[in-house]
């Protein structure tokens, strides 16, 4: 029964990893938004993060979990003759890896971590009917491959300790490189091992040799690291490359990434978040229920490498709840089921994980990669306008994409290679129609040329603009109109909570129009006011 419920839970899994959810932006501009660049050759959109001149992101890590499986998706999808590999299609490959990761990785390290049988089917069941793992584990956060880095950092550690000597040198070598690469993959990662590699310090104390093993295998995958970063920073190929200047070019993207997130002046960029922000706001929201049940758990090494590891990142004053995803493992696995109330904590645990994950892994501005999907097809189109959702992946248009205040380039024949992508954020409405129709004025623009706005169907100010079939545009005033929106396409299963304003609107008026008017729409934008086309 235990196994066939497993069973269910990992196809749950699949089911929300191949969901088009978008829950944060840096699950793609961290990730698969530079990555496909290198790998495709397509032009993409770097953040400030991968410019030369911050430098606070390593491609280790991204080379070796997204850029491996694309560069093979390369070869077999070119292979077999189909020509360059959509960037849709790279999208879901990357949500299969993750799964792949999640399903044997993370399953495997609990199952490994928790001797008792009882207790580790309880802890492999929490976990698999975790919202967070069928959401944020199957997305492309480099938290998600924190976690998997700190659960096998912790599985080896203990085989150092427990297992028979012939497997101490392979373990070593393995645990020295997944320090390193949790390294530079996240700064916190350190964070979320403190305990177990102090309770590891007298095993090795005892067995030197094993500690230069270490040492020997963690230099080499440091340096691997720190030439790849420098090379692609500095623009110069690995031969090119003088180990002699390294001391002084060295391009180290942990040190930066710390020294920038000691400043305070920096976090405010991203919001500034209270000392308890991670365990009073962030804990309850990805674990629900269970939060209940913590303080009458087992609280053994899992339970406080966890807890160690939320203090340690408390301390930062940019709070964000994916941080706390490593924890999120070691904390269910520390849980034990009440016996009182059983029943109605289990169906409590049911209802908070099914609503949440069709939130996060469905809804939640779940049409914006459908609808770079859609755009890429389309003929004709020179500017792309985003307005109060999240930033859309410019890789998913096919290497069209290009920033705003770019040139790009015009296809012969009345086609446009190249689309200008505008992101809008929350700009205020008046605003948003004044930008487009006066980027629309018809003797600046070719007469083929096609202009898309895609916001969400919540947005009820543009209700004023929209049109619906064909219209006589001779029958319209133009002195009563800037913008004129017809719409083309629609995804239904599209929710932005950026839209809520309970301030303004209050509570349940804004949950009718949010929920009730839920989708992501495109429409095609002309301008009345300029001229008719």
């Amino acid at each position: 029964m235990w196994r066939k419920l497993w069973l269910f839970l990992v196809l749950v899994r699949l089911y929300f990893a191949f969901q088009p959810s978008y829950i944060h932006p840096d699950e793609h501009f961290q990730g698969p938004e530079v990555i496909t660049g290198l790998v495709f050759g397509r032009p993409s959109h770097q953040t400030w993060e991968f410019k030369s001149s911050n430098a606070i992101r390593s491609y280790f890590p991204l080379g070796l979990i997204y850029g491996a499986p694309l560069t093979l998706l390369k070869w077999i999808w070119e292979g077999l003759g189909y020509g360059p590999v959509p960037a849709h299609v790279a999208f879901y490959a990357l949500r299969l890896v993750m799964f792949m990761l999640s399903f044997t990785l993370e399953d495997w390290a609990v199952h490994e971590l928790i001797p008792l049988p009882k207790h580790r089917q309880t802890a492999i069941t929490l976990i698999a009917s975790s919202y967070a793992t069928w959401t944020f584990q199957t997305h492309t956060f480099s938290n998600s491959i924190e976690t998997l880095t700190v659960l096998w950092v912790l599985v080896l550690i203990r085989r150092i300790r427990d297992d028979p000597a012939h497997t101490q040198s392979t373990a070593c070598i393995v645990l020295a490189f997944l320090g390193a690469l949790g390294i530079f993959n996240r700064i916190t990662f350190p964070a979320f091992i403190l305990i177990p590699a102090v309770q590891l310090v007298p095993h090795l104390l005892h067995k030197p040799l094993r500690i230069l093993v270490i040492l020997i295998t963690a230099v080499i995958v440091l340096f691997s690291a720190i030439l790849l970063d420098t090379s692609i920073y500095s623009g110069l190929s690995v031969s090119n490359i003088r180990f002699r200047d390294l001391p002084t070019n060295a391009v180290l993207t942990p040190w930066n990434n710390l020294i920038y997130n000691l400043d305070s002046s920096n976090l405010a960029k991203h919001g500034l978040h209270p000392f308890y922000q991670h365990f009073l706001v962030n804990l309850p929201q990805l674990l629900g229920p269970a939060v209940l049940l913590l303080p009458f758990g087992n609280h053994g090494t899992l339970f406080w490498t966890a807890v160690t590891g939320i203090a340690l990142l408390s301390c930062f004053q940019h709070q964000e709840a994916r941080f706390l995803q490593p924890a999120i493992p070691l904390l269910l696995a520390s849980i034990r089921l009440p016996k009182r109330f059983h029943q109605a904590w289990v169906t409590a645990w049911i209802i908070f994980n099914t609503l949440a994950g069709v939130l996060f892994g469905t809804y939640h501005q779940g049409g914006i990669v459908s609808a770079q999907t859609w755009v890429a097809a389309q003929p004709n189109v020179t500017d792309l306008y985003y307005w109060k959702t999240y930033s859309p992946p410019h890789y998913l248009l096919d290497g069209r994409a290009v920033l705003y205040g770019d040139q790009g380039d015009i296809g012969q024949n009345g086609s446009s290679s190249t689309i200008e992508v505008i992101d809008l954020m929350g700009l205020d409405g008046s605003l948003l129609v004044t930008q487009m129709a006066s980027a629309m004025y018809c003797a600046s623009i070719p007469p083929w040329s096609r202009t898309f706005l895609v916001a969400p169907a919540s947005a009820t100010f543009l209700d004023q603009f929209t049109i619906t079939g064909t219209v006589d545009r001779s029958t319209v005033d133009r002195s009563h109109y800037d913008l004129q929106l017809k719409e083309v396409w629609r995804h239904r299963a599209h929710i932005g909570m950026d839209d809520l304003d309970f301030g303004e609107d209050g509570i349940w008026p804004t949950l009718q129009r949010v929920i009730g008017r839920r989708g992501l729409v495109i429409w095609e934008a002309s301008s009345m006011y300029n001229c008719l086309r």
